[in-house]
């Protein structure tokens, strides 16, 4: 599995993504290029046979990042690749002065509440209503 830069080519295969994994908050093509371009984002994907299997991106400024999304295609889930891609984004991010990383997960999204849990994420706070659907959110926090 190796993971590389995501390049503006990635973007509409991303977006696919997005959508096969987060049908109600999914990030389109334009929210993906804002981001992308905005020169405080970090994406990194992995591939497999030229395939995007899995995704992640990071925003930061100053010694603060936030995990705006990650995903894993879900045939080729709990095989290692979110933690592969969560490794590549906080390297990165430390590499340009990040020191703390910040996410937002669904209160009903176990396995992810569980993996950040694992990966030394610890929970903040929950944010009522966050999501479109009026779910609340669980904010959390690792400091590096």
């Amino acid at each position: 599995m190796n993971g590389r830069f995501w390049t503006f080519e990635d973007l509409n295969t991303i977006a696919q993504l997005e959508r096969e994994c987060f049908s109600d908050d999914a990030w389109n093509v334009r929210t993906l290029a804002g981001s992308f371009l905005s020169g405080h984002f970090i994406g990194v994907l992995l591939e497999e046979d030229g395939v995007v299997t899995a995704y992640g991106g990071v925003s930061f400024v100053e010694e603060e990042g936030e995990l705006e999304l990650i995903a894993t295609a879900e045939m080729y889930r709990r095989c290692g690749r979110a933690k592969k891609v969560l490794d590549d984004l906080v390297s990165e991010a430390k590499k340009r002065g990040v020191k703390r990383l910040f996410l937002e997960v669904r209160v009903s999204n176990a396995p992810a509440l569980m993996f950040y849990l694992k990966y030394g994420f610890q929970g903040l706070y929950a944010r009522s209503r966050y999501y479109a659907n009026g779910e609340d959110a669980i904010v959390m926090k690792k400091e590096f």
